[in-house]
């Protein structure tokens, strides 16, 4: 994995709001396949990165890489056009009505007509889910009756049938019981399976120890470091959130306590 080319790098990023640097000079890559988390205090900087590769931000330095060539990402749209969709935290579905409706949201199939054409709908939601979560069958309830992992399913099926490569999922298993975090986890391992790279912004540790393939830690806007899950402890990750202390496991990055300030 790590001599292929990444699915997307991002290189020495910047942006800045009222003078305060949110996000400064901070790198991270994914590969097909893989998943990073990333980690930090509110404020440390993870969501505005990640927001500037969904095309909600636009960044004021670095480079944006999918598939090895450049991207340029300004708008959501843009994010879209290369395969990069967002899961957020409150999932933005539709709450009364099914999970086909949900799916084709703002993209819905029309028969020769004009009209709407339902069946097709539910019969491509039927299929996709069928490849993501064979347990799902409530097709016909309004999402608002689904339990907290069932929306997952819906929300990651309405990102990869429109061909997402690259997915963010922003706390996923926020409010989610033992259960459901479970359901979570088995959606992820299948993404995985497909070849979908996913970017987890989570505060839960314990989580990320059995999702996350590699942990990206940040502090102050800045990249603290990254490392294997399996080459650190949650003690370890927890010293690079709390105090910006990088481990022997870990490598390290602008933002690491043990490295050169960066220049203002």
């Amino acid at each position: 994995m790590a001599s292929s080319t990444p699915l997307v790098e991002m290189k020495n990023i910047s942006i800045a709001f009222g003078g305060i640097h949110a996000v400064d000079n901070a790198s991270v890559h994914l590969h097909a396949g893989e998943v990073v988390a990333l980690l930090g205090h509110n404020g440390a900087g993870k969501s505005t990165l990640i927001k500037i590769l969904s095309g909600a931000y636009k960044r004021d330095a670095g480079t944006i890489f999918v598939n090895g060539e450049e991207a340029q990402i300004s708008n959501p749209r843009d994010a879209k056009k290369y395969g990069i969709e967002t899961i957020y935290q409150t999932l933005a579905l539709a709450d009364n009505v099914d999970a086909a409706a949900n799916v084709f949201l703002g993209r819905e199939l029309r028969t020769r007509w004009g009209t709407l054409d339902d069946v097709a709908m539910e019969s491509e939601t039927r299929k996709v889910m069928g490849r993501l979560n064979p347990r799902f069958q409530r097709f016909k309830e309004p999402v608002m009756r689904l339990s907290g992992g069932q929306r997952q399913s819906v929300a990651i099926a309405r990102a990869i049938y429109f061909d997402a490569r690259i997915l963010i999922m922003d706390e996923p298993t926020a409010a989610l019981g033992p259960q459901e975090t479970q359901q979570v986890s088995e959606l992820v391992r299948q993404l995985k399976s497909e070849g979908i790279g996913i970017f987890l912004i989570s505060h839960d540790i314990h989580d990320v120890f059995g999702l996350a393939d590699r942990v990206v830690v940040m502090k102050n806007g800045q990249v603290v470091g990254t490392a294997r899950t399996e080459d650190v402890t949650e003690d370890e990750v927890l010293g690079m959130i709390i105090l910006g202390k990088c481990p022997a496991g870990a490598i390290p990055g602008p933002g690491a306590l043990s490295s050169t300030p960066a220049a203002a």
